[in-house]
This record gives structure tokens, C-alpha cells and sequence, in this order.
């Protein structure tokens, strides 16, 4: 399949929640200054310690943020699907970069310098409520979910986990496969718990019959159970 190019208007659609604040002047300015990168499977983006210059506007494909942990173990933090936003935070914290950014699959990204951005956040207050609104409802998720992964057992870890990729990335045509594939240490990383407890975890989910596994693809098969093992576990 050959790969999609994405013209100026589809850039305006894609950024359409982020340049509709803005005047006119502002928009032509943003629009001249972005560039569109095309991303192959496993392509780094940004590495930890890195100086940011831009946020990244994810338009298709899927992208990995994770950190480099303990004895070069990896940690996944989140994966991102389009349309979203990342890149910025260690910029406004004036920090370098505490994560890594790496394509899951081919995937195309904008790339907008942010100095220019933040020239426009100090004309037009609409555009700094978007970005409080953005990483405060951000903060809140992260949050939640880190006193759930710490208060739940393996078994309702894991099944908060396959919710989750159900609830950020849907299912395939089929109504029940995630549509991301995600490797057992990253599972094991969103899950917080070793990789071995994961594997462990998915086969005893896989022979109870509330999930299929095929490789890195995971079939829902009983939903409510996993809702269920989540809630209470």
C-alpha cells in the first residue's frame, strides 16, 4: 500500500482543535513554520535527555513513550494514537526530555517548533487554556491509573490494562481484537509488574477462555468478565 501524503488541508483538518482559537495571522503563521515527518516501525523520535524544539501532532500510526528503567529494562508509559499531542511538556517545565518517543508502526507526524508556539500562547489566552485543559486532564488520567496500579492485584492489573487498549485504541473489524500489538514486556510495563507475571497472567486469562492469543494480537472474548476482574481485583 503505498503511503499516504498529507496534504495542507488535511494538516489543517488534523490541527483543526488547535489552530480554530487562533486569528487568521496566527494560523498562517503556525501553518508556514510545521513540517510533516513519515515515520517507520521502531523509528526513534526523540530519546531521553534530548533538548526539546517541537511539539509532535500524531496524524496516523501509533507512537511509544516510554523510559529506560532499571538495568536497561524499558518502561511503557503510553502509546498514543492520531489525533495527539506530545512533545510539549518538557519544553513549558523547561526540562530536557524524561522519556523516549519511538514509532509502533509506520506512522506520520507535524512537527511544530515550539518556540513559535508559545509566541502565540502569550497574543492569544484561548490557546493557553487549551494546553492547561490538555495536560491537567492528562495529569488527572496518569493519576487514577497509578493508584490503580498499585492497589490491584496482578489479575485486575492486567485486565485494567486490556480495557484500557480497548478504550484507547478500539477493536478490529472483528469486535473483540485490540488494535494495537504491544510486546509482553510493554504489556508488562503498563501493567506494572514483571514480564513473567504478565505472561503467566494472559495464559491463565487465556485458559479460562476470557481472552485468545495469536502472537501479539489479544482477542476480548469475555468482556464483562474483565470488567469485573478489574473492578474488584
Amino acid at each position: 500500500m503505498a503511503k499516504k501524503e498529507f496534504t495542507i488541508d488535511d494538516i489543517v483538518e488534523k490541527l483543526s482543535v488547535l489552530i480554530s482559537p487562533l486569528t487568521p495571522e496566527q494560523q498562517e503563521r503556525l501553518l508556514k513554520s510545521i513540517k510533516v515527518q513519515y515515520l517507520t516501525k521502531n523509528e526513534v523520535v526523540y530519546r531521553e535527555g534530548d533538548t526539546p524544539t517541537d511539539m509532535l501532532c500524531l496524524i496516523s500510526g501509533k507512537l511509544k513513550i516510554y523510559k529506560e528503567g532499571v538495568s536497561g529494562r524499558s518502561q511503557l508509559i503510553r502509546a498514543l494514537k492520531p489525533v495527539s499531542f506530545t512533545g510539549h511538556r518538557a519544553y513549558f517545565a523547561n526540562e530536557l526530555y524524561l522519556t523516549a518517543c519511538t514509532a509502533l508502526e509506520e506512522s506520520a507526524i507535524i512537527r511544530i517548533p515550539l518556540n513559535i508556539l508559545v509566541e502565540i500562547i502569550q497574543q492569544n489566552a484561548a490557546l493557553g487554556w487549551f494546553f492547561i485543559k490538555e495536560l491537567s486532564t492528562r495529569l488527572g488520567s496518569a493519576n487514577e491509573r497509578t493508584v490503580n496500579l498499585t492497589q490491584k492485584h496482578v489479575r485486575g492489573r492486567l485486565a485494567e490494562t486490556l480495557l484500557f487498549l480497548r478504550d484507547i485504541y478500539g477493536l478490529e473489524a472483528d469486535g473483540c481484537t485490540l488494535s494495537i500489538y504491544l510486546s509482553r514486556e510493554d504489556m508488562a510495563g503498563m501493567s506494572n509488574m514483571t514480564t513473567s507475571n504478565a505472561i503467566r497472567t494472559l495464559s491463565a486469562f487465556a485458559q479460562e477462555k476470557l481472552i485468545a492469543i495469536d502472537g501479539r494480537k489479544i482477542k476480548l472474548i469475555e468482556m464483562k468478565a474483565l470488567e469485573r476482574i478489574s473492578q474488584f481485583g
